[in-house]
């Protein structure tokens, strides 16, 4: 749909103002000369003050900026905040992706830069000074007292957004999903751990163990899959050069089924009367050789003896948990997680690890981080759909305009963000698994990297459905990509509602970034406040400024035309109102009256029973 232009403010001409100049010096020959600007600002003022059109920007947002103007609003410019010491701001410690703290600095310094403004603008927003601003659309939440806003001032952030915005938050209230809606968040959200807490932690490591219990089944399978392909084919030799494989026995295979059933059986709570077999010494001696031979099989390439032997319990083992485990299939066999420390933004401090002792090596490094609850832990989707054999994520923009009820508007583009090297689970390296811009960035393009891949690293959604239509799958993007995304925003956002702090009139556009399986399922990995709108590429510097002017018709325009154009905003969920019962004025009084013990009435004696008199002697 396409939506018309706002009215743009009439400005007095200084051709006007030549041909009016004369006649007021007739009138008053001893005045000043009177500046067209200042005629003009004190009209925009005057009538911006009258309905409440004032606004503050705090942040590099032209667009915002030059379309308040346009509707006939005038700035009222913030003071420059004062440099801070790096660090985590209060209220927002723990922003995700690449629009984080650090680019609410950025916007800073962006702000500095501007030295020359517009004379017109100075003077207005001097003007207004001492007015209260009535729309303000900032960076960082903390950059305005909350709590000191008017009801009908309007800001573009809401209270404690962190409990989903943050990795913390969106890992421990995605779990409470089941008290909103019937779905499971394993489906479309990976399992995610908060090292801090113990329970969490001890959570992880078995978690990471029985991972690597269905690893190994998986690589059972699919080694001897491939070693019949490669056998039928035509004349198939061996390389006799080769070198020596070590090999290891298969008790490892006896172990991984042996932990896959009894996970099984917990699932179904047949472990209530079970009693362990070994102590836990033993255990963890047990785990650890087991650990070491899967690494050497994984990793290092080791034969398992007689593995073909377990390949029929393997395969039954695996159709079994994949009815109960969603993500086995994005799992993969290299046991991948990705770790990221809660305190720092931008994809910096990310890093991919396969074995258990350095992922506790790394968390143990920073004890900071431990005592904050900040390290996050994430399994890695090891198989994600490639375009060329490159990974990419997708990034895509959603408002929220009320949280009671809960309103949410889709926007109807994304864009698509490569990494700069081909795609392998053996490289762990960043450029090859981190999407940021803020880090793809810093690396060099693959001199292996397919002709049709972006230079700048991104595609737009039409390019990629171009490219799901090649392949003919461009179905799959109305009918599994989109629903799935507008799915799992709306879950994230019901299981974080209780917590954000509800404001009429308040909004926020948030940027959430996804992975698609191969399947084209999508997976929810973070959502980001004050996602970025640097116009860094070709499809940025379409996309970010049509999303920031379709916020506005969203959240202004509509409130004076409740039909007026939204663009590229699409209502996705609207919640019932909870309505509240209105008071009456009935007093909630409670009376009481002491305990009385009853007792019996006295019984009156029984009547004396009536004798027939005696009869008279004989005389």
């Amino acid at each position: 749909m396409k939506c018309s232009q706002p009215v743009e403010t009439k400005y007095i001409s200084t051709h006007q103002m030549s041909v009016l100049q004369p006649a007021l010096h007739r009138f008053g020959p001893c005045l000043p000369a009177i500046r067209p600007d200042r005629l003009t600002a004190k009209a925009l003022v005057e009538k911006a003050v009258k309905m409440h059109r004032i606004f503050s920007i705090h942040g590099p947002y032209p667009v915002i900026r030059e379309a308040l103007k346009s509707r006939g609003w005038v700035e009222k410019r913030l003071p420059r905040p004062l440099h801070k010491t790096s660090g985590p701001s209060q209220g927002q410690d723990d922003d995700d992706g690449e629009d984080g703290p650090s680019a609410a600095d950025a916007a800073a310094a962006e702000d500095e830069k501007e030295e020359l403004r517009d004379d017109i603008d100075d003077l207005m927003s001097r003007m207004v000074r001492n007015e209260p601003t009535y729309f303000y659309w900032t960076t960082r939440r903390d950059s305005i007292d909350c709590h000191s806003l008017r009801k009908d001032q309007i800001i573009n952030h809401y209270e404690n957004a962190a409990t989903f915005t943050t990795k913390v938050g969106l890992c421990v209230n995605i779990r409470n999903l089941q008290w909103f809606d019937s779905a499971d968040p394993d489906t479309f959200f990976p399992r995610c751990y908060v090292l801090g807490a113990e329970d969490e932690k001890h959570a992880f490591i078995v978690d990471f163990r029985r991972t690597a219990c269905t690893s190994l089944l998986q690589h059972v399978v699919e080694r001897q899959n491939t070693d019949s392909a490669q056998t039928d084919q035509p004349h198939h030799k061996k390389n006799p050069s080769s070198r020596k494989v070590s090999s290891v026995g298969p008790w490892i295979i006896e172990m991984a089924l042996r932990v896959c059933q009894d996970f099984l059986i917990d699932l179904d709570h047949g472990n209530i009367d079970r009693t362990p077999e070994a102590s836990e010494s033993t255990e963890e001696q047990q785990w650890a050789q087991f650990l070491q031979e899967y690494y050497l099989v994984i990793h290092d390439g080791a034969e398992i003896r007689d593995g073909s032997l377990f390949l029929e319990q393997c395969s039954q083992m695996l159709t079994r948990l994949r009815q109960v485990c969603p993500q086995l299939d994005t799992d993969g066999v290299n046991n991948i997680w990705i770790i990221k420390p809660g305190a720092k933004s931008r994809g910096r401090g990310i890093i991919c690890l396969n074995r258990l002792d350095d992922i506790m090596a790394l968390v143990d490094r920073d004890r900071s981080l431990i005592r904050d609850s900040r390290w996050v832990v994430q399994k890695y989707l090891e198989r994600p759909l490639l375009v060329h054999h490159t990974k990419f994520d997708v990034r895509q923009w959603f408002l929220v305009t009320e949280w009671n009820p809960l309103t949410v508007w889709f926007y109807g583009e994304c864009y698509l963000r490569f990494s700069t090297q081909p795609y392998s689970t053996k490289n762990l390296h960043s450029s090859v698994h981190l999407c940021n811009n803020s880090i793809q960035k810093h690396f060099q393009p693959s001199k292996d990297r397919h002709p049709e891949l972006p230079e700048d690293n991104m595609w737009s959604c039409s390019q990629f459905r171009s490219f799901l239509s090649e392949q003919g799958r461009e179905g799959l993007w109305d009918s599994v990509v989109v629903p799935g995304m507008k799915q799992a925003v709306v879950r994230a956002l019901q299981t974080a509602q209780d917590c954000v702090v509800p404001r009429r009139n308040s909004f926020e556009l948030y940027g959430a970034d996804f992975m698609l399986g191969r399947d084209l399922r999508p997976w929810l990995l973070e959502i980001n406040t004050s996602p970025t709108m640097s116009c860094s590429t070709a499809v940025t510097a379409r996309l970010c400024p049509a999303v920031q002017n379709d916020t506005l018709r969203v959240v202004l325009d509509r409130r004076s035309n409740s039909n007026a154009c939204t663009g590229g905003f699409q209502l996705i969920y609207k919640q019932a109102a909870v309505e509240v019962p209105p008071y009456i004025g009935v007093n909630l009084l409670i009376e009481g009256a002491p305990i009385r013990r009853y007792k019996p009435l006295l019984r009156p004696p029984p009547p004396a029973p009536v004798t027939a008199p005696a009869p008279a002697p004989d005389l």
